[in-house]
């Protein structure tokens, strides 16, 4: 699906490279204007609307629904459950690899966790379908819920994250904390969060014969064809997914759920488009979350302060029927150099849905835990948390010996203490205060993110008129993708990003990969960027196959794209615009095409990581405990940066996320029926304007010949990593009192204060 309007202004056009470029949002317009068409938007003629009827309780079996007083009522058209929905050609208790989980699409009466779909109705109107979803009354036989750590079923794993080992080790950590001169042991807790993106988790599903059509927010196009085809048993070609605007994802838009299979399977079944759209609540259960977690650190340092030992354990929660761990032990994996490393993890089965990837999954957690057990550490050594993290962090990857960008690192370290004034800090707690007599408290972490690199596919067509239109299926889920990635093809293609049209979020266009981990610049960008070198090579051979065009004969030579024409590089002179070869050579347009995927053995050689370093103030009240952030500022290297405009905002975002980590967020189960009892944006608390009084992210120059081709790196996740810890760490440096269960709540801080 193209963008309309999607071209930058002209005060932003700009010659040569347009990568590096400001550029405004290409899709910003539409959105400020409500002229950006979501899932939900698309109405097509005689479609019907969906309600899932969901589970109030965590554990047990529906013993009946009044399916009559449901069908009697006024525009109810149908009603799925258990005893009538069609077959389904893949089983929903069997996961689906590489991101499959087990759904739950009516297969039984068993009921697993609260917000469980029991039930759809669908109806000619919204409000018949509620109305209609309320009078099936259904009536249980209720299990004890098992809601919490003392309940919870402990095992062991297989995996955790996407495939990871459960375990981790490098060199002898009993050994290593034997010679340790002092060591630093504490608990964490972190709790179970969920995505809460501003646009639900919907679906528009039309059939035509054995094709289905799907409106809804998808970061991973290509691979939701194959899994939707796979359920409904037909050709993935068959799947076509429209997905040009997503109001946020977060991870939980890249795996199926089971309302929105159902939903498909009426519209299939009643043969008229159907949609639904879950509610805030519903969203609470079924699409995925970040689960809790419990973790001990062991921190072995000698008399000079240098790590002897590093020891991460982790018990993650997830549900009854499904696996997905947070790999939050591994967090203590890449970064700090020590000669003993441990990461270990352990599974509690809950009654709750399945969690999943959620916005740097495992590192976000792990993190937390990780820079407020160094910063203790640190103090327990006597050294500055920044000195005694420059004295231990790794050079190279620890475990592995892969060499990575330590050197941008350090610059992150320097330029952030720096704008923050970091040196002025005193080492011990509650020794400053501000005007109005709260104490000020500054603390710091170290932000690390993983590059994951994804396979991509995109077609780029140079045209007649000297314009170009560059075709990739990725998704934008507000990051500016499109921005980015237009960007890329425009410098490729030597054009200005005004003359280069972009068709993005639809499948059947080329695969663009997976909006996810943070990879989906560099992956899609990649594919794009190598589109265009190959339609400007295939122009290069039409122009200089023909005597009568000044880059005649230059083939071996070879030629330079640049302001829409080709120069040979012997003769800046002899130069010819694109439309005037495509003309001679009575072409409507020259296509290139391109796959691109990471290099195994250069993944093999060298660790890819985006770093970066967050320093926090806090200031606190003493008679009340109240914490607000007063500033946070991150200095980060994520190599080659694309747009500064679009990587600030990245940064800014995973800043406030890591506040609302450290501050607010927080998903509160009733212990005795599993229900979430904050299960709205009320009650759920994320920052909002007056909570973030000064941002300031710095961009530090990096250049990575290694992580792809273009050397770019992800920004979205790596800004949550370093700021949880450095909120939890000003706390205590304001305080005194050392935190260690997130978020941070005035009744932690209710201690004598005098």
């Amino acid at each position: 699906m193209s963008l309309e309007t999607a071209s930058p202004s002209a005060q932003h056009r700009r010659h040569g490279s347009n990568a590096g470029q400001p550029l405004t949002r290409r899709d910003g317009v539409l959105k400020v204007t409500g002229r950006a068409t979501y899932a939900a938007d698309n109405h097509p003629e005689g479609m019907l609307y969906a309600v899932t009827a969901v589970s109030r309780i965590a554990r047990g079996r529906v013993t009946s629904l009044n399916v009559a007083a449901a069908k009697a009522h006024p525009g109810v058209v149908e009603v799925l459950t258990p005893a009538n929905r069609p077959p389904l050609a893949h089983d929903p208790d069997v996961k689906m690899p590489p991101f499959g989980f087990r759904v739950e699409v009516l297969q039984d009466d068993t009921v697993r966790y609260v917000n469980q779909p029991i039930a759809l109705v669908i109806a000619e109107t919204l409000e018949a379908a509620t109305e209609g979803a309320a009078l099936l009354n259904p009536q249980y036989d209720i299990d004890i819920a098992r809601t919490g750590l003392e309940s919870g079923e402990r095992f062991g794993l297989a995996a955790v994250g996407v495939g990871a080992p459960p375990r981790t080790a490098h060199g002898d950590i009993e050994a290593g904390l034997a010679a340790a001169t002092r060591v630093t042991e504490a608990d964490y807790v972190t709790p179970q969060q969920f995505h809460n993106a501003m646009e639900p988790h919907a679906v528009v599903a039309e059939w035509d014969g054995d094709r289905v059509t799907l409106d809804m927010p998808n970061q991973a196009l290509a691979l939701s064809c194959a899994s939707y085809a796979a359920y409904f048993g037909i050709p993935a070609e068959n799947v076509l997914i429209r997905s040009p605007f997503l109001g946020g994802g977060f991870g939980s838009k890249a795996i199926l759920n089971g309302p929105q299979i159902l939903a498909i399977l009426a519209a299939r079944m009643l043969k008229r488009p159907v949609k639904l759209a879950l509610t805030r609540t519903q969203m609470y259960g079924p699409v995925g979350h970040r689960g809790h977690t419990w973790q001990k650190l062991r921190i072995g340092t000698d008399n000079e302060g240098r790590l002897t030992a590093l020891h991460h354990q982790a018990l993650c929660a997830t549900s009854s029927f499904d696996e997905f761990i947070e790999p939050a032990a591994n967090a203590s994996l890449p970064l700090y150099a020590s000669p003993a490393i441990l990461a270990e993890h352990e599974g509690l089965r809950l009654d709750i849905g399945t969690p999943g990837p959620m916005r740097a999954p495992g590192e976000a957690s792990g993190s937390a835990a990780l820079e407020v057990a160094m910063d203790e550490a640190a103090i327990a050594c006597g050294m500055d948390p920044l000195e005694f993290r420059l004295a231990n962090y790794a050079e190279t990857e620890p475990g592995t010996g892969r060499p990575f960008s330590s050197k941008a690192l350090r610059e992150c370290y320097a330029e952030g203490a720096k704008r923050f004034g970091w040196s002025g800090r005193p080492l011990e707690p509650r020794r400053m205060r501000d005007e109005n007599g709260f104490l000020v408290g500054w603390g710091m972490g170290t932000a690390v993110f993983h590059c994951p690199h994804f396979p991509a596919e995109a077609r780029a067509t140079l045209r007649a008129d000297g314009t170009a239109l560059v075709e990739t299926a990725g998704a934008d889920m507000g990051q500016g993708a499109w921005t980015a990635l237009a960007q890329i093809a425009a410098e490729a293609l030597g054009l200005d990003p005004d003359q280069v049209e972009l068709h993005s979020g639809i499948s059947s266009l080329p695969d663009g990969g997976i909006a996810g981990g943070s990879g989906h610049t560099a992956s899609a960008g990649l594919a794009l960027h190598n589109a265009g070198e190959d339609a400007i090579a295939r122009l290069a051979e039409i122009a200089t196959a023909d005597p009568a065009s000044p880059l005649f004969g230059a083939g071996n030579i070879g030629v330079a794209a640049r302001s829409g024409r080709l120069h040979r590089h012997d003769d800046e002179g002899r130069s010819e615009s694109y439309a005037e070869i495509l003309a001679r050579a009575g072409r409507a347009e020259v296509v290139g095409t391109a796959k691109a995927a990471r290099d195994p053995a250069i993944a093999e050689a060298h660790a890819m990581f985006s770093h970066g370093a967050v320093f926090a103030e806090v200031k606190v009240d003493p008679d009340l405990g109240q914490v607000r952030v007063s500033r946070l500022v991150g200095a980060f290297a994520a190599g080659r940066i694309i747009n500064p405009r679009l990587v600030r905002s990245q940064y800014f975002g995973g800043m406030i996320w890591g506040m609302s980590f450290a501050l607010q967020e927080e998903a509160i189960a009733d212990r005795r029926t599993g229900r979430i009892m904050n299960a709205d944006l009320a009650e759920y608390h994320v920052p909002v304007n007056a909570d973030v009084p000064s941002l300031d992210a710095i961009l530090i120059p990096e250049d990575d010949p290694y992580v792809n081709p273009l050397g770019v790196k992800g920004v979205g996740e790596v800004g949550i990593t370093g700021t949880v810890g450095a909120i939890a760490n000003a706390v205590w440096h304001a305080t005194g009192v050392r935190v260690r269960r997130f978020p941070i709540r005035i009744e932690d801080l209710l201690v004598d204060r005098t």
